[in-house]
């Protein structure tokens, strides 16, 4: 492959018939290995592609391009895949459910001390921060498992229970999955400032994002930043109404969104630009289950 940086963008090139290949990440990422998979789609040659990423949005680009007719062997981090020349064909499909969203949820529930059922969560993908959050002390129930739409992704129902929370015994961090997924994070870190104790969280895969729990500060939590990238949160919270410019960035500024919503009287998050490109209507669906959010476009 050859690859020339033009002047706001990469040229990538390419001989799609130059037989099979083994592609090795020297770190996985998700937006990585989507890109070799689509490339490898169009190649009638075999690809293989160590080290991948395994995440919830690359199976599901696995399974749209397999209805499509590209032969896909996925291991846990291995995926061989066999493309075509062409593809042409209509295809009706489903992304499944967006387990970061249902994490929001889950954290709006627990900081607001509330009994909600998240429906249609896709639990392969919160497995591992529901068992955090039980080792905290979080009380939840889990429905039998049913498939979404796209055949593949195993679905659940989560009746969250009033609970009385402990600060982990460990740090809070996120790993590739099947870790704590990245933009999950964020949401335990929330979750921290209302269980008992202090608790370290460590985010360590993305600069300067540790930086933005220090917000939280603003509306009375307890937070104690060692570096860009660890903090200490001390709970339980108690929550004062703020006035808080969003951060420049998606999940952060849903935690103070969602902080607000445990805090008394009126808190004003302004800039929520981000919010609204990351959630469909989250404000409108968070009032139906009973917060009260005014939207103001200026």
């Amino acid at each position: 492959m050859n690859v020339t940086a033009e002047t706001d963008y990469y040229h990538a090139k390419t001989d799609v018939n130059s037989g099979d290949r083994t592609i090795l990440l020297t770190e996985r990422g998700d937006t990585v290995t989507e890109n070799i998979i689509m490339a490898a789609a169009l190649s009638p040659n075999t690809t293989i592609i160590r080290n991948a990423s395994p995440n919830y949005m690359v199976q599901d680009v696995c399974f749209f391009l397999k209805k499509l007719g590209v032969k896909i062997e996925i291991g846990t981090t291995t995926l061989k895949i066999t493309g075509r020349k062409r593809i042409s064909k209509n295809l009706d499909y489903y992304p499944s459910e967006d387990p970061i969203e249902a994490m929001s949820f889950i954290a709006a529930a627990v900081v607001t001390d509330s009994e909600i059922t998240v429906r249609r969560a896709p639990i392969e993908f919160l497995e591992i921060e529901l068992a955090t959050l039980a080792e905290m002390g979080l009380k939840f129930e889990l429905s039998k498992e049913y498939f979404a739409n796209n055949g593949q992704t195993r679905l659940v129902d989560i009746k969250l229970q009033r609970s009385k929370l402990q600060a982990a015994k460990d740090k809070l961090h996120a790993l590739p999955f099947p870790g704590i997924n990245m933009d999950n994070l964020p949401f335990l870190g929330l979750i921290a400032t209302v269980a008992e104790g202090r608790t370290l969280v460590h985010d360590w895969s993305y600069e300067n994002r540790a930086i933005y729990f220090t917000e939280l500060s603003k509306l009375n939590a307890q937070i104690e930043l060692v570096d860009p990238h660890r903090v200490y949160i001390t709970g339980p919270t108690r929550w004062k109404p703020a006035d808080i410019v969003a951060p420049p960035a998606l999940r952060p500024s849903v935690v103070i969104l969602l902080a607000m919503l445990a805090a008394p009287g009126v808190s004003i998050l302004r800039d929520v630009y981000s919010i609204n490109r990351g959630y469909e209507e989250l404000a409108a669906r968070l009032n139906s289950l009973g917060a009260e959010i005014e939207v103001i476009i200026e």
